[in-house]
């Protein structure tokens, strides 16, 4: 193992740190170890912390110079590793040009002591301000800053000048400012503390806590001016938290209506076409989420996980969990359903005898605890807007759900099966005397509505694990959204979607997840009195007499 040099400020800073390692002088040490705080060279950070933690060794050949090294993380099946010369970076090699093997047990470690390692930690700590990667810069300022050490702030300020991502500049910032709220200067406890309410700090919540509680312990000894502005910024970054928390809810239970969405189109063409009760639709969306399941298996097993023949594999699982969803709901239409028409309640007892033995079919299959399904680097991630988080695959799983809603109204709307499926919902009879093949209709909207509940199957396969009870954990939510927004009617399933997914979200984290769902459906119940048709009443088969 080696390391590539970083410039000449690398050989420079390797320089520093083998005079540090070689001298005998403490003050000395610490000089040049606290000189070290922006070096560019990943092997001077990897050493000080070996050091500091008595893994830096000397080797000496003869009558030679002594030289520092430390070991190699990778160690052969006797528990020796390689010397990594810190001079060069370079494997330790002996007189005869071969590389050196080291049982750590038979080292001396350089020797350190506290206030060295104090210094050697506040340089590793400084070292991470100025890494290559934006979040270890981030997370290094919101660490040090948590501190409020003083010993920082040249550092942070030094870093300020230079940075140029939006988000490390406000977290430096905020490190800045909560750092000097530990000031004995009342001057700049103030400033620092009009900076965060400016910055709508979070991570200064606990450091204004303290600051208020020390005030009000003995206002007195502090100045009111002081006082005042803290309580207005915990007034005002509480107001921010809520605010954020809220919209953050909010997002989530568009997630979910997305998902909710997606799976009730489908039911609430079926329905309003054919009347069927079809209690085994949410084991098509439980289809659907083990057929990505499925699928990110053979791209592991094709490509490896983590590549990137990996982070296909999920595209490949929306037209699949189509595919199989699709084709299983055709099978269910044309062994049990077409053979139920008229009889609604022979069709729930059918259905719901179905969804039973799809449950245990997949139990047999894949067991009967949840299995992940991880999703591709495209999808991980978020993006951070005034501190609300907004994940890629929620975002993705919204802008997907809204394309499928483009499409079903397209070909309902332009297209020749659109037609078709159209009329036999507001007169069966007069469509199949114009001609219509009513049986073909119902299984090509069959199939459709099932492949629907399937892609909604792999987009909740993004945000939660799956496992065979899956499909009866929404389906309850599928048909209240179907009756809620009209048998039948695309706007009103988009409507009853939002509305009972938003809101879901919104009432579980004050009532819980149990009394927030028996609080949305007997809001649905007593709408339904009002308005028993739904939000948008459409006239189909199931409505005639």
């Amino acid at each position: 193992m080696s390391w590539a040099l970083a410039g000449a400020r690398a050989e420079d800073s390797r320089d520093l740190l083998v005079q540090a390692l070689t001298t005998n002088d403490l003050s000395a040490q610490i000089s040049l170890v606290e000189k070290l705080t922006d070096a560019p060279d990943p092997i001077v950070g990897q050493a000080l912390a070996a050091w500091r933690q008595g893994g830096a060794f000397f080797y000496q050949a003869d009558d030679k110079p002594r030289i520092p090294f430390i070991l190699d993380a990778a160690s052969d099946s006797a528990g020796k590793a390689h010397g990594i010369e810190i001079a060069t970076g370079q494997l330790l090699k002996d007189v005869a040009g071969q590389p050196i093997l080291f049982q750590v047990s038979e080292l001396t470690a350089i020797d350190t002591t506290s206030k060295l390692r104090k210094a050697i930690k506040t340089t590793l700590d400084v070292l991470a301000l100025s890494s290559p990667n934006a979040n270890f810069r981030r997370d290094a300022a919101s660490k040090l800053g948590q501190a409020q050490n003083s010993e920082y702030l040249p550092y942070f300020q030094k870093r300020l000048e230079v940075e140029k991502v939006p988000e490390v500049r406000k977290i430096l910032q905020e490190a800045i400012a909560i750092t000097q709220l530990a000031s004995d200067k009342p001057a700049t406890q103030l400033a620092a503390v009009r900076k965060l309410d400016e910055l709508r700090s979070i991570p200064a919540l606990d450091p204004l806590s303290k600051l208020e509680t020390e005030i009000s312990h003995n206002p007195k000894a502090h100045d009111p001016d002081l006082a005042a502005a803290v309580l207005l910024a915990r007034n005002n970054l509480d107001h921010h938290i809520a605010l954020g928390n809220f919209i953050g809810t909010c997002f989530r239970g568009l997630s979910l209506s997305a998902v909710l969405l997606i799976a009730a189109i489908g039911l609430a063409i079926t329905f309003g076409l054919m009347g069927i009760i079809n209690m085994a639709h949410g084991e098509m969306i439980m289809i659907g989420a083990y057929s990505a399941y499925l699928t990110q298996n053979l791209f592991v097993r094709w490509f490896g996980a983590g590549t990137r023949g990996f982070d296909w594999y999920f595209l490949a699982a929306l037209p699949f969990s189509f595919v199989a969803a699709g084709l299983v709901g055709l099978l269910l239409e044309r062994g049990v359903i077409r053979f139920l028409y008229k009889r609604p309640l022979e069709s729930l007892l059918a259905t719901w005898g179905v969804s039973l033995v799809l449950q245990q079919v997949m139990r047999g299959i894949f067991g009967a605890a949840n299995v992940q399904v991880y999703s591709p680097s495209w999808l991980t991630g978020n993006v951070n807007f005034q501190d609300v988080v907004f994940p890629f695959n929620r975002i993705f799983v919204i802008g997907f759900a809204i394309a499928i809603v483009v499409f079903t109204w397209l070909l309902l709307t332009k297209t020749s099966l659109g037609l078709q499926v159209r009329a036999l919902m507001q007169n069966r009879q007069m469509a199949a005397c114009m001609g219509v093949r009513t049986d073909r209709v119902n299984m090509a909207t069959f199939a459709f509505g099932s492949g629907l509940a399937g892609m909604a199957g792999a987009c909740l396969s993004q945000i939660g694990n799956i496992g065979p009870s899956l499909g009866q954990n929404h389906i309850v939510d599928c048909f209240m959204v179907v009756v809620l927004g009209g048998v039948g009617s695309l706007q009103g399933t988009v409507s009853a979607a939002l509305g009972i997914g938003v809101t879901d979200q919104v009432l579980q984290p004050h009532l819980g997840a149990v009394l927030g769902k028996i609080t949305v459906l007997s809001a649905i119940i007593l709408f339904l009195q009002w308005r028993p048709a739904g939000l948008f009443a459409t006239r189909g088969r199931g409505l005639e007499g």
